[in-house]
C-alpha cells in the first residue's frame, strides 16, 4: 500500500526524490528550492551521475522546516539559517532562539517577548491597530 504525502510528512517509500517531485510535495517552485540550496548550506542534495539533484528523505524534511520557518514563523533567511544551525538538526521547536520574526531586518534583535509572536499574530495585531486608528481619525 503506497504511503501518501502530507504538508509535514512526505511519502517515505522512496530513497531519493528529483527536484520536480520535491516541488510537488512541498508546494514550492523548483527555482525556490535551487535558491535555498545556495542560502542554506545544510540543504545539499546529492547529484546523480546525470547531474540531476536527488533529494534524500532528510533533505525533504529540511525543506519543509525551512518553509515553515520562512512562511509560517516569519523568519528572515538569515534568521532561519541561524536558527537551523543553532538547532543542529533538532526536531521542530518554538521561536525561542535568536532568528526572530521578519520584522527584524537582521533576524537578531537580542531576544525578548516579541520573538514569541508568530507572523500571523503580528499581522493580525497590525490590522487591528489600523482599524482602531481609522476609528480615531473619524472623530
Amino acid at each position: 500500500m503506497p504511503s501518501t504525502a502530507t504538508a509535514t510528512q512526505p511519502a517515505t517509500d522512496k530513497e531519493f526524490y528529483r527536484i520536480g517531485e520535491v516541488s510537488r510535495l512541498t508546494s514550492l517552485k523548483p527555482f525556490v528550492l535551487r535558491y535555498w540550496e545556495t542560502e542554506f548550506p545544510m540543504l545539499e542534495p546529492v547529484k546523480g551521475p546525470n547531474g540531476h539533484r536527488l533529494y534524500r528523505q532528510e533533505d525533504v524534511h529540511l525543506v519543509l522546516r525551512i518553509k515553515r520557518l520562512l512562511y509560517d514563523e516569519g523568519f528572515t533567511i538569515a534568521g532561519a539559517r541561524r536558527h537551523l544551525r543553532e538547532q543542529g538538526g533538532a526536531a521542530d521547536s518554538d521561536m525561542t532562539t535568536s532568528g526572530g520574526p521578519a520584522g527584524s531586518a537582521s533576524g537578531d534583535n537580542g531576544g525578548g517577548a516579541s520573538q514569541m509572536l508568530s507572523r500571523k499574530m503580528l499581522l493580525d495585531l497590525r490590522d487591528s491597530l489600523r482599524a482602531f486608528l481609522t476609528l480615531l481619525e473619524r472623530k
